[in-house]
């Protein structure tokens, strides 16, 4: 049986150091006196080397990585050699000889200090400067100068097969220009970007790629950096998180990753009442509807971190129902949990599944949300959206639900589309509900609206990849369209916390007021198609063409998160405004709804489309999308 590894390694760094310490005796002694015999007495020799090993134990000398040397190992070769330079001398006096000068314990220290430094630093440069046959690296120029670069450059240095060289740092202000970072120059700020690569093409060392290593760096900075990089053929890509990068989690490889498409929204990170959003959902029987979409399925995901006695996961469809349950079961295997198929139109069926579980809470995602599929089977999107809400609704306050959170939409206000109308007309409903159960003590219910959800089931993004996938390309219906994104779980996060404020504090909701989320500036889809183009490293209009095809049946240009009868209050929570659109009585818009699902149910789509703009009269219908002048 051999040495094992760890051992052989402690004995070698052993024999090296006192090989290098033995030296450091005569070559310290010609130093100090160099008419004097450096090998007298030869004895001594050997003893130095003892010495330090000795010195040594405390500093754990001998078992330090010279690949990985530090400063921190090099203050341990510091301290083992002031401690063995000290202990010599005592070793001499004892065999009655005096050191050849009084100058001769800090000479043999420095000695020592340099004969055991240079060698681990150079093993560490040889390491990770390997003297062999390797691809030729890609030139990179890192964006940020802070922490982040530091740790890149740091990995960097320790990943041997890394395939990029750092030609330079721009800093995301012009401060540090000049100042180096690993031997590496600041160049400018990120605002000299173009300036930059435009020297650095003049002399023939233009980077094949920027990366980004400070995660601050998002929205239209980002977005402007990429259009410079755009136009001189560059991609940009994103370091590894941080944590990624810790030397303490290992020297894994370092791999970039391309810009996500969130980052160019530059939405700041809204403060959420967690606190709160436990003690609404912990140890309560909560309902999700439409569990299998993307609003849905993230609420689930949410309200299973926070801790419900019971989820109940309600969707027509099996598979994507399937899905979010069996995600489920891997991350919150402690959460009780229910897949209860069922459509949201199916009175009785409804009824009787909440009157046996008996939610507490009811987060009403499920609903018609594709315009264009809306327009071509309006009957259907009446049904689920307007009559399925209110037949949850009922259903959940007949079983004793404390409250409903209705997930609604932007496209609800001035709706030029089925979908959006029949929205409004579910809004409606809920308001006049909430306004009854405010003075009865009854259920309340909360409306929340915004707009797009980027990478949702019917969002423009996959399009876009589908798109970009097959070649191009990227279809636009006008170049003036605009609508408003945020990521789902920024939108889910909030709609919690508007859930926690409406059941919390009912003073906190004006009467009939509804949730609206701050959605921040409106993006143009012509421009989030060219981002998209660059993202995957492609040059929009010379790459990949994009093609405008029209307003589709139901669209708008222009979405808007507020009537204009309707101005926008503050809250006292970040990211949550407040619309206050007219309110009807309950019984005025419940017997409506019941002419309209008679029209339906019976086919009458010109009557159902007739008696859904009286009740919702700002609905001015864009129906083959030739209205390209609707603005809301």
């Amino acid at each position: 049986m051999g040495i094992p590894r760890a051992l052989r390694r402690i004995l070698q760094n052993a024999g090296l150091d006192g090989l290098l310490a033995a030296i450091a005796v005569p070559l310290a002694q010609f130093l100090a006196n160099p008419e004097a015999d450096p090998f007298a007495p030869l004895w001594a020799i050997p003893w130095g080397a003892a010495a330090l090993l000795l010195a040594g134990i405390p500093f754990r000398l001998s078992v330090q990585y010279w690949r990985f040397a530090a400063v921190g190992d090099l203050l341990g070769v510091a301290a083992a050699s002031i401690a063995a330079a000290a202990l010599f001398p005592v070793v001499l006096h004892e065999a009655g000889i005096l050191p050849v000068t009084l100058a001769f314990p800090a000479i043999h220290a420095l000695v020592l200090m340099v004969l055991l430094s240079l060698p681990r630093i150079a093993y560490r440069l040889m390491q990770e400067n390997p003297l062999r046959d390797t691809p030729p690296a890609q030139s990179v120029l890192l964006i940020g100068a802070g922490e982040g670069a530091d740790l890149f450059l740091r990995a960097l240095a320790a990943d041997r097969a890394a395939p990029w060289q750092v030609a330079g740092l721009l800093s995301l202000g012009r401060a540090q220009t000049g100042r180096r970072i690993h031997g590496h120059p600041i160049l400018g700020g990120i605002d000299d970007a173009e300036a930059v690569l435009a020297r650095m093409r003049a002399e023939d060392r233009l980077p094949g790629s920027l990366v980004v290593t400070d995660s601050d760096l998002t929205g239209p900075a980002l977005a402007g950096l990429m259009e410079v990089a755009d136009r001189e053929g560059l991609r940009v890509f994103r370091a590894p998180r941080p944590t990624a990068l810790d030397p303490a989690a290992g020297h894994a490889a370092v791999e970039l990753k391309p810009v996500a498409i969130e980052d160019l929204l530059n939405r700041p990170q809204v403060p959420l009442d967690r606190a709160g959003m436990a003690r609404l959902i912990q140890g309560r029987r909560v309902l999700v509807t439409g569990a299998g979409g993307s609003i849905g399925s993230e609420l689930a995901r949410q309200v299973a971190a926070l801790g419900p006695d019971l989820l109940l996961l309600l969707d027509n469809g099996e598979f994507a129902l399937w899905q979010i349950d069996l995600e489920l079961a891997e991350l919150f295997p402690a959460v009780q949990r229910r897949a209860l198929i069922a459509d949201v139109r199916d009175e009785p069926r409804l009824r009787t599944l909440l009157a046996e579980y008996q939610p507490d809470l009811v987060f009403h995602a499920a609903a018609l949300k594709h315009v264009p599929i809306v327009e071509a089977n309006p009957l259907e999107g009446i049904m689920t959206n307007a009559i399925g809400t209110r037949t949850v609704a009922d259903a959940a306050r007949a079983a004793g639900a404390k409250a409903m959170v209705v997930i609604s939409t932007d496209k609800a206000v001035n709706p030029s589309s089925v979908m959006g109308a029949s929205k409004r007309l579910a809004e409606m409903y809920c308001q006049a509900l909430d306004i009854a159960g405010r003075e009865g003590g009854g259920m309340r219910l909360v409306t929340v609206r915004f707009g797009n959800v980027l990478g949702s089931t019917g969002s423009v993004v996959p399009l876009f990849q589908r798109q970009l996938a097959r070649g191009g390309p990227l279809t636009v219906t006008h170049p003036d369209m605009r609508r408003y994104f945020m990521t789902v779980r920024e939108a889910v996060g909030l709609v919690l916390q508007a859930s926690v404020v409406g059941t919390a504090d009912a003073g906190a909701i004006a009467q009939g007021g509804i949730f609206v989320l701050d959605m921040g500036e409106p993006v143009k889809i012509v421009d989030l198609a060219r981002q998209m183009i660059r993202l995957a490293g492609l040059r929009p209009e010379i790459d990949v063409d994009i093609r405008f095809t029209g307003l589709r049946p139901g669209e708008k240009l222009y979405e808007e998160i507020f009537h204009g009868q309707e101005p926008p209050l503050p809250t006292a929570y970040p990211g949550l405004l407040m619309a206050t659109p007219r309110t009807s009585d309950p019984a005025i818009v419940g017997r409506a709804l019941e002419e309209i699902a008679a029209a339906c149910r019976a086919g009458q789509t010109r009557l159902a489309l007739a008696q859904l703009a009286r009740m919702v009269p700002e609905f001015a219908h864009n129906a083959d999308g030739s209205a390209t002048s609707i603005r809301a």
